[in-house]
């Protein structure tokens, strides 16, 4: 499947975290919001559902078993560009928040969530993004050359 076809539906996301609670209170929330959701339970599980289906955003946590969030977002940013990633994080350091600015994380947002409006309006804008680069794209197949 093209990446832009991804969003030919309804926006999807990919939540990952390795407690339980954490995912399936980001799901239910983002289903009830209306995003097609998935989740996985750490870095390796998720790049498996990235291969068998492309994203439009991923909710990952850093600290995580087999694979960091950090390693996630390296590996998803070089091989599914069209991605936005968004960390969510207990284990609040500079060093972490660095690195997610480095790896080109679009925000990390710090747990516990208590108040998910950041979090909402951080999607809210990975999806708008990928909307408006899709309305270009569309725009330049239909241009005829001069």
């Amino acid at each position: 499947m093209p990446e832009s076809s991804a969003m030919a539906k309804q926006p999807n996301i990919l939540i990952v975290d390795d407690e339980d609670n954490i995912r399936e209170m980001l799901s239910r929330h983002f289903r009830f919001l209306g995003y097609d959701v998935e989740e996985a339970a750490n870095g390796q599980e998720a790049l498996q559902r990235m291969a068998e289906k492309r994203f439009d955003v991923v909710i990952s946590d850093i600290s995580m078993p087999k694979m960091t969030g950090i390693e996630l977002l390296e590996v998803i940013k070089r091989e599914y560009p069209m991605t936005h990633f968004i960390i969510i994080t207990g284990y609040v350091t500079m060093e972490n928040v660095m690195a997610c600015m480095r790896q080109g994380a679009d925000t990390c947002i710090f747990k516990p969530i208590e108040d998910m409006t950041e979090l909402e309006e951080a999607v809210k804008w990975a999806v708008d993004h990928l909307k408006r680069w899709q309305e270009k794209l569309k725009t330049l197949i239909h241009m005829k050359p001069d």
